[in-house]
């Protein structure tokens, strides 16, 4: 039974919601509404002109509208007088394609059908940096290698806490919090759950860790790579697959602990890597971690190449135990719904076809995946991704209209960046 917000808004003492949606890039859109007209609002949407927004809309088009999920209600921790509402998109009576909590459900309707529900936790990894954005906020924090450190982690602690108790306080379970391997750079880890669900905390926990770092004089990035030097920042997703209340990923008898339906998901994101990147690595950015030279602690921590695991960081995907893997591509610039709804697309498409992964690779692939032969490598940059996409039949089916619209907005952003003169060009050109 759907929450009542009115009676909801009083218990809890909220006087207005964020009535939230998430653009093609990844971007919150919100408008504020008063408690007392909440009702109103969840039968016929907040208005908002498309176009003004990264959606691929014209100025003549009807009004957007974004109608409130209340089951998807998150008091702010920080600010209790205001609740987040996630919003599905609506245009003449009819769900936006080209929507990305839209198609996350269309999908996840779509495995339910066939008895599968796709549980997911995710790792978003971010900078602590000076509110210019030029620097590590930490000027202490200067190891080559970082990860761990127990004293730049506790100078941060009141940032760090401050985010913690608010997942605590809204019952997402967090479990573990660190500093990364980057100076300045931290990860944080709540629970999996439903998709659906995941999507939702993601899209808020980049809210609530910009809004908390700001509160604090820092300046939160989710930015892929801000740093050249320094190891970029992912997002990795842990994916297992339910059905009867029962994990059909897991298999005891298996080497690895995962079941011939995880072996075809797997498969499937194998099949349909190239073009999930510009989904995963939705930026220019994007490309300067996933292709990445050595970093100051010796490691970048992405991948390279679609390959699969064990138990071994240096591979795309990673199976550390039975009944789940770890995809490691996807950045911190992912959009959180578009995120879920690729692995589900993907392992969606592997486990009809029934694909097969390939051998499984137990080597260092940073140190000994040269001398491989065959082996699929991701896109070098935003282009060869985008013409991925656009050449996948498997995505362009599962995503539908979306798609095109995603390509044309991103292919304008490509545009932008190679109008754009480096200092680079100037300094290897000017005397050619």
């Amino acid at each position: 039974m759907a929450t009542d917000l009115e009676i909801t808004a009083k218990e809890r003492g909220i006087k207005y919601f964020l009535v939230s949606y998430t653009d093609l890039f990844g971007t919150q859109r919100a408008k504020l509404v008063p408690a007392s007209k909440i009702k109103t609002c969840c039968e016929d949407g907040a208005g908002f002109a498309g176009f003004a927004t990264w959606l691929d809309m014209s100025p003549a088009d009807s009004d957007l509208l974004a109608v409130p999920d209340p089951d998807g209600l998150i008091q702010l921790p920080w600010k209790p007088e205001v609740g987040w509402l996630p919003a599905d998109l609506y245009m003449d009576g009819k769900p936006v394609e080209q929507g990305p909590r839209n198609i996350l459900k269309r999908l996840m309707k779509e495995a339910a059908r066939d008895g599968y529900q796709m549980k997911t936790g995710v790792e978003p990894e971010f900078f602590l940096i000076t509110p210019c954005g030029s620097e590590p906020a930490d000027m202490a924090d200067k190891q080559m290698k970082p990860c761990y450190d127990q004293s730049a982690l506790m100078r941060r602690y009141d940032v760090i806490a401050e985010i913690c108790d608010a997942m605590i306080a809204l019952g997402w379970n967090p479990y573990q919090n660190d500093h990364e391997d980057a100076n300045g750079q931290f990860e944080m880890n709540w629970d999996y759950d439903d998709a659906l669900v995941t999507a939702d905390r993601h899209a808020f926990f980049k809210y609530m860790t910009r809004s908390i770092a700001e509160k604090h004089g820092f300046r939160a990035t989710f930015m892929p790579k801000p740093f050249l030097d320094l190891t970029g920042s992912g997002c990795h997703a842990h994916v297992s697959l339910w059905r009867d209340g029962e994990n059909v990923f897991k298999d005891k008898s298996d080497e690895i602990g995962l079941s011939r339906i995880g072996y075809h998901f797997i498969g499937g994101l194998i099949h349909s890597a190239d073009a999930l990147a510009a989904i995963t690595n939705p930026t220019v950015n994007s490309y300067k971690r996933i292709n990445a030279p050595r970093t100051t602690s010796g490691a970048t921590w992405a991948p390279n190449t679609v390959t699969y695991t064990g138990n071994n960081r240096t591979h795309m995907v990673r199976v550390p135990g039975g009944g789940r893997f770890e995809f490691r591509l996807p950045d911190g610039a992912v959009n959180p719904y578009l995120l879920q709804a690729g692995i589900l697309a993907a392992g969606l498409d592997g486990m009809r076809q029934e694909r097969d992964p390939g051998k499984r690779l137990d080597i260092n692939m940073y140190t000994d995946g040269h001398s491989l032969e065959g082996v699929k490598r991701l896109p070098l940059n935003m282009l060869d991704a985008m013409r991925a996409l656009e050449n996948s039949s498997v995505l362009n089916e599962a995503f539908g209209s979306f798609v095109p619209s995603y390509l044309k907005l991103k292919q304008d952003e490509w545009n932008g960046y190679c109008g754009h003169l480096t200092e680079w060009e100037r300094d290897n050109t000017l005397d050619c």
